[in-house]
């Protein structure tokens, strides 16, 4: 809990300080707050998907502390973060599961959430939902 109120505090502090220029030039991934953001924000998705009977059993067998790293290197590189993707496809790795939009639509919606409980801002909640 310390730790989330901490990042909340320095993801406000950060954008009190940059300007209306520098944001403009900033990755997606600086202007959320960069890996700490992501890094709590993967933490609490998880937590929800766990939590979510629509996808939870996807998730049976897997170590979570290894999904979780990998979750949050993928979010990184797709908002424009420092480090490329080096992972596999995200279609091939997910083409053995029998996926469909309900499936897609519980984890967009449990990814939303836990955007908005770390206080991300509604228009940089769009841009990361239309990248990821």
């Amino acid at each position: 809990m310390k730790n989330k109120i901490l990042i909340l505090i320095l993801f406000a502090l950060s954008n009190a300080l940059i300007t209306k220029a520098e944001k403009s030039t900033l990755s997606l991934y600086e202007r959320i707050g960069g890996q700490p953001a992501i890094d709590a924000t993967v933490e609490l998705f998880y937590k929800k998907v766990l939590s979510d009977s629509r996808v939870c059993h996807f998730f049976k067998g897997i170590n979570m502390n290894k999904q979780k790293n990998k979750q949050k290197l993928f979010i990184a590189a797709a908002l424009g973060g420092p480090k490329a993707w080096s992972g596999k496809n995200m279609r091939r790795a997910h083409d053995s599961l029998d996926l469909n939009n309900t499936h897609f639509n519980a984890i967009a919606e449990n990814l939303e959430e836990s955007l908005k409980e770390m206080k991300v801002p509604q228009v940089l909640i769009k841009e990361v939902m239309n990248i990821v």
